[in-house]
């Protein structure tokens, strides 16, 4: 099972269909589909998925205010049509569009040749992000690869990046509350420590992504002695995006070996109280 998986509704390189598929090839028995600031994607995947005999669970990887700038939250259980879902997640996306405006601007000035159209076609309709503007300013001829334009350009601090306008966790917590769905914070690394999730749980936190590609070991281990402490669930996935291109890095489709049980426990306590952690 893989709870932590992108499609080109967001900035993953494969279609939703062409997910599932890849999960059901790689022998998955599911996925959750946690598109950035959309669930537009998960139609299609349920859909697959119920053709060739793989659950999909609708999913959302939303981005929030931090102490230290930016962290990402995943939604699980999330319905498709919902009006105050969809209306939350439209202002995020049209963040994403002024965000990724401004970054054109900056490096038009910066004397990279690039339009924001050329943003909008390797987005293909999905929510923008700076991979897209990654692999524009590469395609221009900007930079080698992603990592480079990353480096030279988009990365935090460099001279083409653009803050987003943040959520709250907890504004992002009861708009996945509100319709149904669990919480769970995302690959928080170092920056997991018990006072930080014991204040995430007070705000509305569900489940803490215990195994995903940049927590080894050690990492996890600590993780799952906070969470299990806290009363926290677990989660975790691979943060698939596809195949990586040049400079990209992502963990393979199922690497993480995530147990269907926490899938399960995630499901029990949206129904109800949820019973107490055991190792």
């Amino acid at each position: 099972m893989d709870l932590h998986v992108h499609s080109t509704a967001s900035d993953g390189s494969l279609p939703p269909d062409g997910v599932v598929a890849r999960a059901r090839g790689a022998g998955l028995a599911a996925i959750a589909l946690t598109d950035h600031d959309t669930v537009a994607g998960v139609p299609a995947a349920v859909a697959a998925g119920e053709s060739l005999g793989l659950r999909v669970v609708g999913g959302c990887e939303f981005s929030c205010a931090a102490p230290w700038g930016e962290m990402h939250v995943l939604g699980y259980l999330l319905p498709t049509h919902s009006a105050e879902l969809e209306g939350f997640l439209e202002g995020r996306r049209a963040d994403r569009v002024r965000r990724g405006r401004e970054m054109v601007t900056r490096l038009q000035n910066l004397g990279v040749a690039l339009d924001f159209d050329d943003v909008l076609r390797q987005s293909r309709g999905g929510a923008v992000g700076r991979p897209h503007v990654a692999r524009a300013i590469v395609r221009q001829g900007g930079a080698i690869d992603i990592s480079d334009a990353f480096d030279r350009y988009i990365g935090r601090g460099r001279p083409a990046f653009v803050e987003k306008i943040l959520p709250t966790f907890r504004e992002v917590a009861e708009v996945v509350h509100g319709v149904g769905g669990m919480v769970s914070v995302a690959h928080l690394k170092e920056r997991a420590t018990r006072s930080f999730l014991e204040r995430l749980k007070r705000e509305g936190l569900d489940a803490v992504e215990i195994r995903h590609p940049s927590h080894d070991g050690d990492l996890r281990a600590r993780l799952t002695g906070i969470a299990l402490g806290l009363g926290l669930l677990r989660t975790g996935g691979s943060d698939w995006h596809g195949d990586p291109e040049p400079g990209e890095t992502h963990g393979a489709l199922g690497s993480q070996d995530v147990p269907l049980e926490w899938l399960e426990r995630l499901e029990e306590m949206r129904a109800g109280p949820a019973a107490p952690a055991v190792p």
